[in-house]
Order: C-alpha cells, then sequence, then structure tokens
C-alpha cells in the first residue's frame, strides 16, 4: 500500500535536503505548511478513523522496516567473516603496499575498467550515482547507506573521528583512488568522496591513501608528421589542449589536420584508453590528496561551509568573493 498526495507551493529562496534535491528543507515553508494543513488533516483522521488505523499502521511498518535494514547491515559488518561487495572485482595480490581500488563513477566506466585494469593488483568497485552527502551523517547511520557501506567494507577500515586511533591491520589497499568523469559532475562527485573520507575516515586522509584519478577530457588525434606516426594525444583540460596544437604547429602541422574529441563522461572510453591515460602507473596522472598548509580545524572549517545543510548563505558569500579566481569548463 502507498500513501501519495499533490501539495502546490510556490516558496521564495528554497533549501533542499541533500544532493539530488529529493526534499524541500526550507523550515519557513515547512512551518508554513504545517500551519495550514494539521488542523484540516487531525480532523479528517478523527473523521475517518480506520483510515487513520491503516495510515498509522503503515508508517510503523516502514519504520521498522528501516531498523531491520540498518541492523542487517550493522551485523553484516560486525561478523567474524568479511562479506565483500558482490560488485567488488578485487585484484590477486595481498601486498597492500602496492594494492590499488578505483572507485569508479557508474556501471558502464566500471565496466571499462573492469577490462583495463591490471588484476594483479588493482581492484574496481563501481559507483551508482552520487554518494550520500556524508558530512552531517551520524557514523551509526553511516551503513544504512548501500554505497558507503560497500566503500567501508571493500577497504577494509571501520569509519572513525579526528583523534581516534582506528585498527588500520585490515586495510586492504595502499591507494584508494576516486575515478570520475573530468566534468563538473566528476568534481562533485570527488568532493562528495572526499567529505566521506575527511569526515568519517581521517586516518586514512592523513596517512596519504586517497588518490583522485585524472582522466582525460580532450583527444587529440594528430596525422603523421616526419618519423613521427599518427598520435593520440590526451589532454586534462582546456588548458593543456592549446598547449598540444600549439606544438603541433611548431611541428608544422597545418591548422586543422588534427582532429579533437571530447569525451562526455568515463563510459565512453574503452578498456584501453583507459589504462592508457588513467590506470596505468607508468603513464597516468594521479593526484595524492593532502591537506597542504590547512590545519584540520581549518580544513574542516572548510568542509563545513561547503557541504553544511544550514550553510547555503555562507557558500554565497564565498563564491561571489573568489567566483573569478578560475575558469570553470561547464
Amino acid at each position: 500500500a502507498r500513501v501519495s498526495f499533490v501539495l502546490s507551493a510556490k516558496v521564495l529562496d528554497p533549501q533542499f535536503q541533500g544532493q539530488i534535491k529529493e526534499r524541500l528543507n526550507s523550515r519557513d515553508a515547512v512551518k508554513l505548511v504545517s500551519t495550514f494543513v494539521r488542523p484540516s488533516l487531525e480532523l479528517w483522521l478523527s473523521e475517518h478513523v480506520e483510515y487513520g488505523k491503516k495510515l498509522a499502521d503503515l508508517v510503523i511498518k516502514q519504520a521498522q522496516s528501516r531498523l531491520r535494514s540498518l541492523q542487517k547491515v550493522e551485523k553484516k559488518k560486525s561478523s567474524g567473516v568479511a562479506v565483500l561487495p558482490g560488485k567488488l572485482t578485487d585484484c590477486e595480490s595481498n601486498d597492500i603496499t602496492r594494492n590499488e581500488i578505483f572507485l569508479v563513477e557508474g556501471d558502464s566506466a566500471g565496466g571499462s575498467a573492469k577490462m583495463g585494469r591490471d588484476k594483479e593488483f588493482q581492484a574496481i568497485l563501481p559507483l551508482r550515482g552520487k554518494v550520500l552527502n556524508s558530512w552531517e551523517t551520524e557514523r551509526d547511520r553511516l551503513f544504512a547507506n548501500n554505497e558507503i557501506h560497500d566503500i567501508a567494507v571493500a577497504i577494509g577500515v571501520d569509519p572513525h573521528s579526528h583523534g581516534d586511533t582506528p585498527d588500520l591491520s585490515n586495510l586492504r589497499y595502499g591507494k584508494i583512488c576516486i575515478l570520475s568523469d573530468a566534468d563538473v559532475d566528476g568534481s562533485h562527485i570527488q568532493v562528495l568522496l572526499l567529505t566521506l573520507f575527511f569526515k568519517h575516515f581521517p586516518a586514512l586522509f592523513k596517512n596519504g591513501n586517497i588518490c583522485i584519478a585524472r582522466p582525460p577530457l580532450f583527444r587529440v588525434d594528430a596525422p603523421a608528421r616526419g618519423k613521427k606516426p599518427i598520435q593520440k594525444l590526451y589532454a586534462l583540460d582546456a588548458g593543456e589542449l592549446v598547449a598540444i596544437e600549439d606544438k603541433l604547429r611548431k611541428d608544422g602541422v597545418k591548422e586543422g589536420a588534427w582532429g579533437i574529441s571530447r569525451f562526455k563522461g568515463l563510459g565512453e572510453m574503452n578498456a584501453e584508453q583507459l589504462w592508457e591515460t588513467t590506470m596505468n602507473p607508468d603513464t597516468r596522472r594521479l593526484l595524492p590528496v593532502s591537506l597542504g598548509d590547512f590545519s584540520h580545524v581549518d580544513a574542516a572549517a572548510r568542509f563545513n561551509m561547503l557541504m553544511g545543510k544550514g550553510e547555503a548563505a555562507a557558500r554565497r558569500a564565498w563564491i561571489e568573493e573568489h567566483g573569478n579566481d578560475t575558469e570553470a569548463d561547464i
């Protein structure tokens, strides 16, 4: 049984819960709607007791179902034998210093990564959709999210807080690599995962286990010139693309003789391209993540401003102040 209703409301300056904006979270709007709806709903329930009981039973059943689901996840996590996620394609090596796992955006890109990887030391965990913004999520509620549960079980480390001394003896990979599209949406996923690791796995952040894989945004098909054969050149961004074109001009290649294609996402890259540009240790560009000159307190304040649900005004002010500091390819 399902309960549905339609409510039409025009709200100024709306605020939403979650990254996919599935729920309105404006306090003034919630209070206003409650003020108008509650008396009528209470009267209707008083006049229709049978429907009220059915509605109460439905709410109780759904609450019990959520509780059972959470308990099942916790039990799976706390059992003596680690049950690895079914969608994890693990590596063969047990050498933690060499092993690496790629958290890949999307199932299609995950398929290419599985085919293109070195199965000896590279594991693949595809992620569906955008990971939960976990900045304000309590630790005991983390595993209600399947993606976060799978990440934690795969890497072999329990969530912890800054200042804790977590058990890292079961850490399964020396490098945890975030692999997402080279566009703005991909950057958003990177931020969500970095938020997760900074807030709930800070020891991995501190130890330098977290990395960001940098797939190219452009491919340049350069014609043969002199002794140089036909080449496929890759650029991370528009700046590198301009540099490649300038180099081709200096080599005497006629204007327009080369072809340029833009990858709309990781799913457009075949296994060979993904290996060559993003996963091969000899040719890839992997960015280690660190706090740099930030202290933990300063970094936490910045994360709170960027990811806190009640910080919309602060985010807007920060964007207005720093919006011209960089160019975004959207």
